[in-house]
């Protein structure tokens, strides 16, 4: 019964909550830099101020019914209780600047995480500030399972319980598809002192965040549409290093003279340095056609399974996708590009 009624209040409620999140989103245009102050800061009771003011409500119609000046003046008194917290509270809001830092490379399906700093302008330090980002978390909730529900509900709300100069936060974003992802709205609210009024703004942040394909496993290594075959040779690459004797070259002024091939000077060739290099093994080439499925996102994912699983053997390897391809490398930061290509990919 009371989830039919729910249903039922939902189709009349969404009009009104569209046209103010139309409201709050015009005040407040995507920044990756923010200053709160009067335009964006909005204030109202919190749930408990809600029982404050019903108080308030009673006193005054008692005292007035009955004549009662004490009871007046305890209405009275709590009214001027009650104003000063609007000023305090609203202050704790108003002096916050929100700075973007950084969002983290993430996989569809799982949680990722923005780096925000926040400061005051002010020379006192604002007080319990709580940020959290206004993603639904009642969805994420059934979309999460096990120890990831727990770890994002236990980290989605950050609070400050004295904000100084400046403070980094790291707050988690569920991310369901992959792509480019824009951030849902932060939220940077305040109770104090009394936890009767709740002043709060709504951040709108521009950089947005990337976010690779799931991982799909299928046997890359013996599908030999997937890489390329030991027919295809393409090359054996190798880096500068000490091993290996690569070729010979004209003597530059300042090389070292252990370099030089002195049997070639003796022959009266010229002075010619050896160079030397370390063989990094066979380069694989990942192309986009060449993966087993039909369809363009589950090809990205059986892609990004593969970078993942060459990049765990330290082996060398290009990623050729539809927008074009990239160069040959190795290593961790080049694995990240490479995932982070995957994210961008149309």
């Amino acid at each position: 019964m009371k989830s039919s009624a729910h249903r039922l209040t939902r189709p009349l409620t969404n009009p009104i909550k569209n046209k103010l999140n139309e409201f709050f989103a015009r005040r407040s245009p995507r920044k990756d830099t923010v200053s709160l102050g009067l335009r964006n800061v909005y204030i109202f009771f919190s749930r408990q101020g809600l029982l404050f003011a019903l108080l308030l409500i009673a006193t005054f119609v008692t005292g007035v019914n009955y004549g009662n000046n004490l009871v007046l003046g305890l209405c009275f008194y709590l009214f001027g209780i009650w104003l000063v917290t609007v000023f305090y509270t609203f202050v704790q809001v108003a002096s916050i600047d929100v700075r973007f830092v950084e969002s983290s490379l993430s996989e569809a399906g799982s949680i990722g995480y923005v780096t925000l700093e926040l400061s005051t302008r002010s020379g006192k330090a604002s007080r319990q500030i709580e940020a959290v980002f206004d993603d639904k978390h009642e969805i994420v909730q059934k979309m999460l399972k096990g120890q990831a529900r727990e770890d994002f509900m236990n980290a989605r709300t950050i609070i400050t319980p004295t904000l100084g100069k400046s403070v980094l936060v790291r707050l988690p974003v569920y991310t369901p598809t992959r792509g480019v992802m824009t951030l849902p709205r932060l939220v940077i609210s305040s109770c104090y002192p009394l936890g009767v009024m709740r002043a709060w703004a709504y951040v709108y942040l521009a950089s947005p965040m990337f976010v690779h394909p799931k991982p799909t496993p299928f046997d890359w290594q013996n599908d030999k549409r997937a890489v390329a075959s030991e027919s295809d040779e393409r090359s054996a690459i190798s880096v500068a290093g000490q091993s290996d004797f690569e070729m010979l070259d004209e003597y530059q002024e300042g090389e070292s003279l252990a370099r030089v091939s002195w049997s070639h000077v003796a022959r009266g060739a010229g002075m010619l340095t050896k160079h030397f290099g370390d063989s990094l093994g066979r380069e694989w080439c990942l192309h986009y056609d060449d993966m087993p499925s039909g369809v363009h996102e589950t090809r990205l994912s059986e892609l990004t399974h593969a970078v993942q699983a060459i990049a765990s053997q330290g082996a060398p390897f290009m990623l050729v996708l539809p927008s074009g391809a990239g160069q040959i490398g190795v290593g961790d930061e080049f694995v990240r590009q490479c995932l982070l290509r995957l994210a961008k990919e149309p």
